[in-house]
C-alpha cells in the first residue's frame, strides 16, 4: 500500500476533525489516524504465484500481514470456481489472472480468471492422461505473457496469457522417443531466461531446452536410459555457475543450466519409477527425498557444482509426492511409509527432531511464519513450525470437489488457493481490506 493509498483509506474510516472539537475528541481522531497509518506503514507484502512450488520453486512466498489464527470453521471463503476438469496440479497466480489446468473428457484446458473469480477464458491445449489417476497433471508457467504447459502424454504448449491461443506446440516423446511411467508425464515446466526446460527421458536426451519463442530445440543432455520420474526441475546457482537439477527413474542429476551438459548423477532407483519431489537446495547442499521406503538424502555439491556426494542419510521422511519446505534450517514434509507422519529433519545433519499425526499426510507451503498443510483427507491446516513441535493452530475441511486431494497450496495476495478435483476454492488468510475490496 504506498503512502496516498493509506491516507485515502484513512480519509474512508475516520470522520474530518473540526477545528472547533473537543481536545480529547481530537487526541482520539489522531491516534486514530496515526494508528492506521503505522498500520499502513507496515502493510502486507504481496507476489504473484506464477509456476509450481511458487516464485522460486522453493514452497515459499514472501507475504506478509497473514493471519496467525483463523476464525472458528476456517478463513472466509471468497469465491469457488467450479467445472474446470479433472486435475492434480496447483493454481497459478500472475499479473493479476489466475489460471488452472484440467481435463474435460480426455481433452486439457487451461482456465483464466480475474482475481474476482469471473472467468476471462477457457482454452484447449492437448489430450490429457485417461487411465489410472486420469486428468492433467501440469502446473501452467506462467512467463512474461505466455503460459507454458506440457500433457500427460507429452505435448509441449506455448500459449499466449491474454487469451489462451497456442503459440506452437510440439511432442516431445514423438521427438526424442522419451519414456514416463504408469501415470504419464507429471512435470511442470522451468523457464530459465530465454529456454524452456523439460524432462523426457529418451535413449539419446534426458532432459531438453527449447528456446520459449519459438519451440527450437536450444541443447539436450546425454541419455541416461532413465525414464522421467515425475519430477518438476529446479534451477540453482552454486559456486558461480547455473545448473538444473532434477531426479529421474534413478538418478538425482546435476546439468550446466547453459549447455546440457551432464555434470554429476547420484543413485536414487524408486522401485516404481517414482521420484516426484523437487530438490530443496540450500547452504551447497541439495536435499531429495522419495516415497515408497526410499527415504531422504542430502548431497554436498562440490565448490565448483561439478560433483556431488552424500553428506547424510534418513529414511523416516520419506515423502511421497508433496514435497518438502525448508524454513530456518530445518526439513518440512509429510512421510509415505517409513513414520508416524510428519517429520522435521535438522538440515545440517539429517537428525529426526520429530514426528507426528497430527495432520494427514499431504502437502505444505510456508509464508508469514506459518505452515498451510493440505491433507490428503481434505483438511486444510495453520501450523506454526518449529524444530520443537507441530503446532496445529487451526484446521477445516474443504466442501467442493471431488476425487484425490493431491494439489498443493498456493498463496497471493493474502490469499490461500486449494483446489480440488474440478473445483478452486479461495479464501481470505488477510486483512479483509486487502482482499476483499
Amino acid at each position: 500500500m504506498s503512502f496516498q493509498s493509506s491516507i485515502k483509506s484513512i480519509r474512508a474510516g475516520t470522520k474530518t476533525i473540526s477545528p472547533n472539537a473537543g481536545g480529547r475528541q481530537r487526541r482520539v481522531l489522531l491516534g486514530s489516524c496515526v494508528l492506521a497509518l503505522l498500520l499502513a506503514s507496515t502493510s502486507a507484502f504481496c507476489e504473484d504465484w506464477p509456476r509450481f512450488r511458487g516464485p522460486r520453486r522453493d514452497g515459499k512466498s514472501l507475504e506478509t500481514g497473514l493471519l496467525k489464527k483463523w476464525p472458528s470453521g476456517g478463513p472466509k471463503l471468497l469465491w469457488t470456481v467450479q467445472g474446470l476438469g479433472k486435475g492434480y496440479s496447483q493454481a497459478v497466480v500472475a499479473n493479476e489472472r489466475v489460471y488452472v489446468s484440467g481435463m474435460v473428457e480426455k481433452t486439457g484446458y487451461v482456465s483464466a480468471f480475474g482475481l474476482a473469480g469471473e472467468p476471462k477464458w477457457k482454452r484447449p491445449y492437448g489430450k490429457e492422461w485417461t487411465k489410472a489417476y486420469p486428468g492433467s497433471r501440469c502446473t501452467p508457467t506462467v512467463d512474461k505473457g505466455f503460459i507454458y504447459i506440457i500433457t500427460s502424454l507429452g505435448e509441449l504448449v506455448c500459449m499466449d496469457a491474454n487469451t489462451g491461443e497456442k503459440e506452437w506446440h510440439f511432442n516431445v516423446f514423438e521427438k526424442f522417443k522419451g519414456g514416463t511411467g504408469r501415470f504419464g508425464l507429471v512435470e511442470s515446466l522451468l523457464i530459465d531466461e530465454e529456454k524452456v526446460i523439460c524432462t523426457v527421458g529418451g535413449p539419446d536426451a534426458t532432459i531438453v531446452a527449447v528456446d520459449k519463442k519459438t519451440g527450437a530445440i536450444v541443447w539436450k543432455t546425454v541419455g541416461l536410459k532413465d525414464k522421467a520420474a515425475y519430477c518438476s526441475p529446479l534451477l540453482i546457482e552454486h559456486g558461480g555457475k547455473r545448473l538444473i537439477v532434477t531426479m529421474t527413474s534413478h538418478h538425482v542429476i546435476g546439468v550446466a543450466a547453459d549447455s546440457g551438459k551432464l555434470l554429476w548423477k547420484y543413485p536414487c532407483k524408486n522401485p516404481y519409477g517414482q521420484n516426484p519431489n523437487t530438490p530443496v537446495y540450500a547452504d551447497g547442499m541439495l536435499f531429495c527425498t522419495s516415497g515408497d521406503k526410499i527415504g531422504s538424502f542430502m548431497l554436498k555439491l562440490s565448490g565448483d557444482g561439478k560433483k556431488a556426494k552424500s553428506q547424510w542419510q534418513e529414511p523416516k521422511l520419506d515423502c511421497h509426492h508433496g514435497q518438502v519446505v525448508e524454513i530456518n534450517g530445518y526439513l518440512y514434509g509429510s512421510a509415505h511409509q517409513n513414520s508416524a507422519g510428519w517429520v522435521c529433519l535438522e538440515l545440517s545433519s539429517g537428525k529426526v527432531m520429530y514426528e507426528t499425526k497430527a495432520v494427514a499426510k499431504g502437502s505444505a507451503c510456508y509464508a508469514d511464519g506459518m505452515l498451510y498443510c493440505y491433507g490428503v483427507d481434505g483438511s486444510v491446516s495453520l501450523v506454526k513450525p518449529s524444530p520443537k513441535g507441530f503446532e496445529l493452530i487451526n484446521s477445516f475441511k474443504v466442501k467442493a470437489g471431488k476425487g484425490q486431494h493431491f494439489a498443493q497450496p498456493v498463496i497471493s495476495g493474502g490469499r490461500l488457493y486449494i483446489r480440488h478435483g474440478d473445483a478452486l476454492m479461495v479464501y481470505n488468510i488477510s486483512w479483509p481490506s486487502k482482499t476483499e475490496k
